[in-house]
């Protein structure tokens, strides 16, 4: 539909009754946070679009027990504004998806972060976003309120729908309130940098680095292409791959981890150190996923283990052109490829079969989004409890219809 009506409850029981009615008259619903990530997934078939972007407000902050609970349309900005104030953090630290997709920077909501499960370079230390979420308030596609979790890890019992919700894409249900663990910012930062390693040599490099007992917290590998659209000049001037491993702590615990985890790496080549100011400034612009944006070339997001990340990008090449960013320590892979009519699907989830992993695809016009797999095919098994789940949260189907799936 051209120009869907927008649906933009101000409370819970508005939400709940714009669902119920949806329900009866099968109305489809497209759920929006604040649209930030609408061209990443399948085309969604819908006849109004719901946004919580008047679900705003920030209904429990206490610094001294780490947690946060806030209504789902809270901007992103307005959550790290406050963590901020208190020199407290995100530690998931959520990338920013929008800008990939053409979009604005800036703009996401906290309810959007969690329904996608969106985590950034420091996953490989403290876990994914969902890792982070304590309880949620959401609405089922039926109109049924329910409260999952609470403001304690404990208070987890039995089918944890928080985790279940995360990473639904908005598909079972639509979150009205989140509760959150944060963390406090660490003291000091620094940045090792390794400089024209191959992939394959880059990976033993940061399979080292995490190896050690020196607390490692970003570990990417970025091959020569991405490396020059780098915002940070001087690595850009380098016209070469860059290696890049982050250590946070306390000031003297961070020079001391640098020295000894440069000794670790010597083997590898020249050791080079970012301070604070300059590594803050790299680990912010690759939050915002800076060497992805300004282009429309088709963007896979891969998931496989982190040996097997060169051999992935390595066989994907072998069928087209790729350019590759390794994050997690390899077991993340953003591969940019030349846009084809199914952006390289074919080949893509071939090699992911022999290799091991899931690879989904984040940027690529609609007309391919809507033609093909955007997320990593399901076995039958999980297909069946997928199935089902969608079922009792949303049995009439109106949530996102398609987003994910073809059939859902």
């Amino acid at each position: 539909m051209d120009n869907p009506t927008v649906l933009r409850p101000a409370t819970e029981w508005e939400l709940q009754r714009l669902l119920t009615e949806a329900t009866q008259t099968n109305t489809t619903i497209e759920v929006v946070g604040a649209g930030t990530k609408r061209d990443i997934g399948r085309p969604t078939v819908a006849s109004a679009v719901m946004t919580t972007t008047s679900l705003t407000g920030v209904r429990l902050y206490e610094p001294t027990e780490l947690v946060m609970a806030a209504r789902a349309g809270t901007p992103l900005a307005r959550i790290e504004s406050d963590l901020a104030a208190q020199g407290q953090m995100l530690a998931f630290e959520p990338v920013d998806l929008a800008p990939v997709v053409g979009q604005e920077a800036g703009y996401a909501s906290i309810g959007g972060v969690f329904a996608m499960n969106i985590s950034g370079s420091r996953r490989i230390a403290v876990g994914a976003g969902r890792d982070h979420l304590l309880g949620v308030t959401a609405i089922s596609g039926a109109g049924t309120a329910f409260r999952s979790g609470g403001r304690v890890m404990k208070n987890v019992t039995g089918l944890d729908l928080a985790r279940t919700l995360s990473g639904s894409w908005g598909t079972l249900g639509v979150l009205t309130e989140v509760t959150f663990k944060v963390m406090p910012r660490p003291e000091d930062v620094a940045t090792l940098i390794l400089l024209g390693l191959d992939d394959a040599i880059a990976i033993e490099a940061l399979t080292t680095a995490l190896g050690s007992p020196y607390e490692v917290s970003g570990a990417v590998h970025l091959q020569k292409e991405l490396a020059g659209r780098l915002w940070h000049q001087g690595l850009k001037d380098e016209h070469s791959a860059v290696t890049a491993i982050r250590i946070e702590n306390f000031t003297p615990s961070v020079a001391y981890r640098c020295e000894r985890l440069k000794q670790d790496l010597k083997l590898f080549g020249d050791v080079h150190v970012l301070g604070t100011e300059s590594s803050t400034a790299l680990w912010h612009e690759l939050r915002m996923l800076s060497v992805l944006q300004g282009t429309t070339a088709p963007l896979w997001r891969i998931s496989t283990s982190p040996q097997n990340g060169p051999k992935v990008v390595r066989a994907i090449t072998s069928f087209m052109t790729c350019h590759a960013w390794y994050d997690w320590g390899g077991g993340l892979v953003w591969a940019e490829v030349l846009p084809t009519s199914d952006a390289g699907a074919a080949d893509i989830r071939r090699v992911m079969a022999s290799h091991g992993g899931h690879a989904t695809l984040i940027r690529a016009d609609a007309a391919v989004r809507g033609s093909i797999d955007v997320f990593h095919p399901l076995e039958p098994g999980v297909a069946r409890i997928t199935s089902r789940l969608k079922t009792v949260f949303d049995p009439a189907g109106i949530l996102n219809r398609g987003r994910m799936y073809a059939a859902s």
